[in-house]
């Protein structure tokens, strides 16, 4: 077996490459963020040119590849904090340290699968971090500063996409959503704004809202309050250099949150935005399993979670057509993800007053 290991950095991926002796199988190797389609073919065609079998290794902090490596057919592992030494505040362990911890103890290594996805196995520590934090996300929700869905009394709703931009599915998306003329919002991550600030262009001039999705897609409870704000900030100042726009918008990874993650908005971050329907597109079930999913469970004021990057979204956008078409054939008008916070808003502020 050979043993790669996968590092984030500020502008890319380092990749280190190990056999069983820990002798490097191939020279380290650095990829910009916008050629992860490259990089999965270039750790496909390895594996095949050696006749042995691959165990790619990526840190808990780092969501963004395990769908594209899976999908690939590739054998994809997650090292967490306790099996690392200490990490930076922005960044990951170094590629060789991955790869030489599967080496070691690849038992001690979390398997990923499509329909875990990088939160494979943390499903405890996922519920943990919601039920610690549920007394400030209350606090939000009440100052109107976060938000699932807008009134069920209006029929207006919001689809978002997470994880992009993609270079070959943000475009597909985009024009699907051209065609029907329904606006979105597009929660994008920092790696990605800051390699592909054309995309991110491409969104706004069509029309489009963005909202911040962190830079690495971490699962947030391994974060530190510094290393969340950095992730946030980061990812700030990459749409600022992109379109001129800081989103007031933030929505975290998987969904999870924590108490410090929650105290940084709190202190003066982005409004929190979740959701109150998975479309489940990252699983990918197939396109008419997720066009199923979204009409079974939306309603007006729902905000539906999709994805345009990240992984293998040929589904997400095969399912797009027909989600759209049965939500108009309801007399759902979309809105972006915003419109529906101010409207959430106002209607916990009313409450309040009575």
């Amino acid at each position: 077996m050979l043993y790669a290991g996968i590092a984030w950095t500020s502008d890319g991926y380092d990749v280190a490459v190990l056999d069983a002796a820990g002798n490097r199988a191939h020279a380290p190797t650095h990829w910009g963020a916008e050629r992860v389609p490259e990089l999965t073919r270039w750790l496909g065609e390895r594996e095949r040119e050696s006749g042995l079998p691959y165990a790619v290794v990526v840190e808990s902090t780092n969501g963004l590849l395990d769908g594209l490596l899976t999908a690939a057919g590739l054998s994809v592992h997650r090292a967490d904090p306790w099996v690392l030494p200490e990490r930076p505040d922005f960044g990951s362990v170094p590629a060789h340290v991955l790869a030489d911890r599967a080496r070691t103890a690849l038992a001690s290594l979390s398997p990923l699968t499509a329909e875990g996805g990088g939160q494979t196995g943390r499903d405890d520590d996922y519920h943990d971090g919601i039920r610690r934090g549920a007394a400030a996300e209350s606090a939000l929700t009440r100052a109107g500063r976060c938000f699932r869905h807008g009134p069920r009394d209006r029929r207006e709703i919001a689809l978002t996409f997470d994880d992009g931009p993609d270079p070959v599915h943000t475009r597909e998306v985009l024009g699907i959503l051209e065609r029907y003329g329904v606006r979105a919002t597009f929660f994008c991550v920092g790696l990605h704004v800051n390699a592909l600030p054309d995309e991110v262009r491409r969104i706004t001039d069509a029309g489009h809202s963005l909202g911040n999705h962190t830079w690495s897609h971490p699962f947030l409870p391994d974060l530190t309050a510094a290393q969340f704000r950095l992730q946030i900030e980061r990812t700030s100042e990459a749409f600022e250099r992109a379109v001129g726009i800081t989103p007031d918008l933030f929505r975290p990874p998987y969904g999870a949150r924590t108490p410090e993650s929650l105290a940084e908005l709190a202190a003066g971050g982005p409004a929190l935005a979740l959701w109150d329907v998975d479309s489940w597109d990252w699983a990918r079930q197939g396109p008419e399993k997720i066009t199923r999913t979204v009409l079974d469970h939306a309603q007006p004021g729902s905000m539906i979670l999709m994805h345009d990057g990240g992984g293998d979204r040929r589904q997400s956008v095969q399912a797009l057509p027909a989600v759209i078409e049965g939500l108009l054939e309801r007399d759902l008008r979309f809105v972006p993800a915003g419109e529906l916070r101010s409207a959430a808003a106002l209607e916990a502020a009313t409450e309040r007053s009575y």
